[in-house]
């Protein structure tokens, strides 16, 4: 009798074992240099106009017939980089990439042409309708100005020349769909890679959501980053487009967050622009703006006027909260007071060229997303 509840203990301890490694299995996100070794039943794919689809075995088929090289490729024909970019037809939008299943983007690359400020990216998941990103291409990667600044960032970096990355993770369980609209008067040329894996989502994995605003000019002093957020996510970071109308320093501003019900006071209530941005002193190093581009917080761009047509300062700033989030449960509403200063030592409540991108993570459904501005409204100007 002893032998047999011995057997039967030593049993129970290997299915247990088994049960425990199979649910400590590694579902291939959440990937880090702590982790990196792990393997993984999770697929690897990529979207490019290589390959279409992600599917195995399908990039580099590309004919000269269809290709959009296909002249540089001529004498080589298929597999030698015959369709390495897309045309997107001005007024016309295009689908960078549909994916079905379960799984997460992990990084997306792309290189527009034209004004950044006139391809608007859409980014739908699962079902929905209504998209849950809906962001000039530039102001999504840190470039709402138009013009190329480096940025070194965990979560998005912009490289010579105008190579510009996002590593947001984005988890889907259904299926995601990019879009790319090109409200330009031109044609405008996009090389691109959505990265992506295929494999089990986390039940609680929120989705990535992300709102363009642009106040030109702001009214009494005040700019809203963004309002109506409902539901129970996280917000993870914002990009600014600060463009400043008057002298002196602009950025005595504070940031408040009104969550959860909060009415007339914010629960978390900022210092003043720059400290928001991680900076201090009106980022002045020896009487001049002073660029910085870090993991987690910049001030990477500094336009500065040129005594001609460049006649206004223009400042590109991030901050992501990624060791940080701001969780809320209900609702979120961002405010950022944009002030300065005049004589007496008095504040200013200026009228400055703000626009923003506010990145955060919530569970479905989403509220509406407010119309987003025409293209004169979003040209930089």
């Amino acid at each position: 009798m002893r032998s047999i509840c011995l057997l039967t203990t030593l049993v129970l301890i290997v299915i247990n074992s088994a049960n425990a490694q199979k649910n400590n299995s590694f579902n291939g996100l959440d990937v880090n240099l702590g982790n990196i070794y792990r393997v993984s039943a999770a697929k690897s794919r990529s979207i490019s106009p290589e390959n279409f689809t992600g599917e195995p075995g399908k990039g580099g088929m590309a004919t000269l017939e269809n290709g959009s090289a296909k002249n540089e490729a001529r004498e080589l024909g298929q597999g030698w980089k015959v369709s390495p970019y897309v045309v997107v037809k001005k007024g016309t939008t295009f689908t960078l990439g549909e994916i079905t299943g379960s799984g997460a983007i992990q990084h997306i690359w792309m290189t527009p042409t034209g004004n950044w400020r006139f391809s608007i990216l859409r980014f739908y998941w699962d079902d929905e309708k209504e998209p849950s990103v809906e962001v000039p291409v530039g102001d999504f990667f840190g470039m709402g100005w138009g013009s190329y600044a480096p940025l070194n960032s965990l979560a998005v970096t912009v490289n010579p020349g105008s190579a510009f990355n996002s590593y947001w993770p984005m988890p889907f369980r259904k299926k995601c769909r990019i879009t790319l609209e090109n409200i330009a008067a031109e044609d405008m040329r996009i090389y691109y890679q959505i990265d992506y894996t295929l494999t089990e989502v986390p039940e609680d994995a929120a989705y990535f959501h992300a709102q363009f605003r642009r106040n030109n000019p702001t009214q009494g002093g005040l700019y809203t980053m963004i309002d109506n957020i409902k539901g129970k996510g996280h917000y993870v970071g914002t990009y600014m487009a600060y463009g400043v109308h008057n002298n002196g320093w602009w950025g005595e501003g504070e940031i408040k967050f009104f969550m959860d019900g909060d009415t007339q006071f914010p629960t978390i209530n900022g210092t003043g622009t720059e400290d928001y941005f991680c900076g201090s002193y009106n980022f002045d190093v020896k009487g001049k703006y002073t660029e910085f581009s870090t993991a987690y917080a910049g001030l990477h761009q500094v336009i500065r006027p040129d005594g001609l047509y460049t006649s206004q300062q223009r400042f590109g700033m991030y901050r992501w909260h990624l060791t940080d989030p701001i969780r809320f449960e209900k609702d979120l509403k961002i405010t950022m007071q944009d002030l300065g200063w005049k004589s007496g030592g008095r504040y200013l409540q200026q009228q400055s060229d703000i626009s923003s991108v506010v990145f955060w993570y919530q569970l479905e459904p989403h509220a509406s997303f407010p119309k987003l501005p025409n293209r004169d409204q979003l040209e930089q100007n």
